[in-house]
């Protein structure tokens, strides 16, 4: 197949998806909201602006490092980039935070934006002066808290059903298309050291995140963990594993623990994402497709979540240097970079006219835009609660997975861990 370059090659090396949350709203609060009525006025070079971003990959700190020399002739400013890892951006705001010195503009994982908006440490991007032309209403949410847009994306990403054509070819297998017709694929496609699927269902956020198009096509809910719906698309993935198409090891894996299965002709299929595809095209014979996740049943809706990274202003107390940072965001996400942006990484194009000429150039891969339009986030209806819900789910994943407990019992005390925040 051939395919955009995805920076993304080793989920995470820079993982667009994911993220761990390792600190709690309060303390985002407490050194945020500090900051914030201290006036963030220490003394800044008038003329450079700082985004600090999770490009530490080579390829994407020069993509990143492109569009910023662009947009730099374009404003008339100097743009400056600091990268860091993508689990420490938050960690790493939080320090320049509580030392004033916060940098313009703060390239966030979309999860993260509403701990730090809720905190009082970003802009809405509307006051500030960022458009949101031609970005369709579900990606607005995807970066908004509360109604309020807070994270512009240059592009989303989302899962999708990767196939072996060959191995689908020789076995006569067709490609599924609801949860029946995956699990006898997956069947089929098992033997010898070779799986059917491989999935994340490991004890972190990329397990939770590869969970979700299940439970969402199954109709269940983040708000409530412990219903029939939910134990529902648990009890699928037990399933799986009952029938020997998962690896046992699949409740370890990260998705590029998965990536490496399939790209080793572990795994006939696998569900992963976008980033995967620079490190899958490197092997020239390796012939594979991309489809939507299979549904519960035939006419249901495959909804899986959105991810990626968004752009945020923010709240440095100063509202001349805010307005500039939005006019540096506006270029960022012009229609001429996100497509070039997209190209280059596998994701697609926030901007809708991007993204028409994007999936003209790339017909092979119309099943991640398909799934991009039912995409959902998942801080949409919980907000900053989404961490605690995520371990609650993670936790769950080892309970049920590794038979310690029936996928109701797990799920309950994920409800309750949910609901008491503990």
């Amino acid at each position: 197949m051939t395919a955009p370059h995805s920076g993304v090659a080793t989920p995470h090396g820079r993982r667009r998806t994911t993220r761990r949350f390792a600190v709690s709203l309060a303390v985002v609060g407490a050194l945020v909201g500090t900051a914030v009525l201290s006036g963030c006025s220490q003394q800044r070079d008038e003329n450079v602006y700082t985004v600090l971003n999770s490009s530490t990959d080579e390829s994407f700190h020069s993509w990143d490092a492109a569009t910023l020399s662009t947009c730099s002739a374009q404003l008339g400013v100097k743009i400056e980039q600091q990268s860091v890892p993508a689990s420490q951006v938050m960690t790493k705001s939080l320090r320049m935070a509580s030392s004033k010195s916060l940098p313009d503009i703060i390239q966030f994982d979309a999860s993260e934006v509403p701990q730090f908006a809720e905190a009082g440490g970003l802009i809405p991007l509307k006051d500030a002066g960022v458009s949101s032309e031609n970005v369709s209403k579900s990606i607005v949410d995807f970066g908004s808290y509360k109604g309020t847009w807070y994270g512009a994306a240059r592009s989303v990403n989302t899962l999708a059903l990767f196939y072996n054509k060959d191995i689908l070819d020789k076995a006569g297998v067709q490609i599924p298309t609801t949860w029946d017709e995956l699990r006898d694929a997956a069947k089929k496609l098992t033997s010898g050291k070779q799986y059917g699927l491989a999935l994340s269902a490991g004890g972190a956020e990329d397990g939770v995140f590869q969970f979700l198009p299940f439970m969402w096509s199954n109709g269940g809910d983040e708000e409530k963990l412990d219903t029939e719906n939910v134990a529902g698309a648990l009890d699928y993935w037990k399933s799986l594993l009952s029938d020997g198409s998962l690896s046992k090891s699949t409740v370890n894996w990260t998705q590029a623990d998965v990536n490496d299965q399939f790209m080793a002709g572990n795994a006939a299929m696998m569900v992963n994402g976008p980033w995967q595809l620079e490190t899958l095209n490197k092997d020239k014979g390796l012939n594979y497709g991309i489809a939507t996740i299979p549904v519960p049943k035939t006419g249901d809706t495959s909804v899986a979540p959105m991810g990626g990274a968004v752009l945020t202003v923010a709240n440095t107390g100063d509202s001349a240097r805010e307005k500039t940072a939005a006019k540096i965001i506006n270029c960022m996400t012009s229609e001429k970079q996100e497509l070039t942006y997209a190209i280059n990484s596998g994701m697609v194009p926030a901007n809708e006219n991007a993204a028409k000429t994007w999936r003209e150039k790339f017909p092979e891969l119309s099943a991640i835009s398909e799934q991009i339009l039912t995409g959902r986030s998942r801080t949409g209806k919980v907000g900053d609660r989404w961490p605690t819900i995520s371990l609650a789910l993670q936790s769950a994943f080892q309970q049920a997975l590794t038979g310690k407990s029936s996928s109701e019992a797990a799920l309950n005390q994920a409800q309750q861990r949910a609901t008491s925040g503990n």
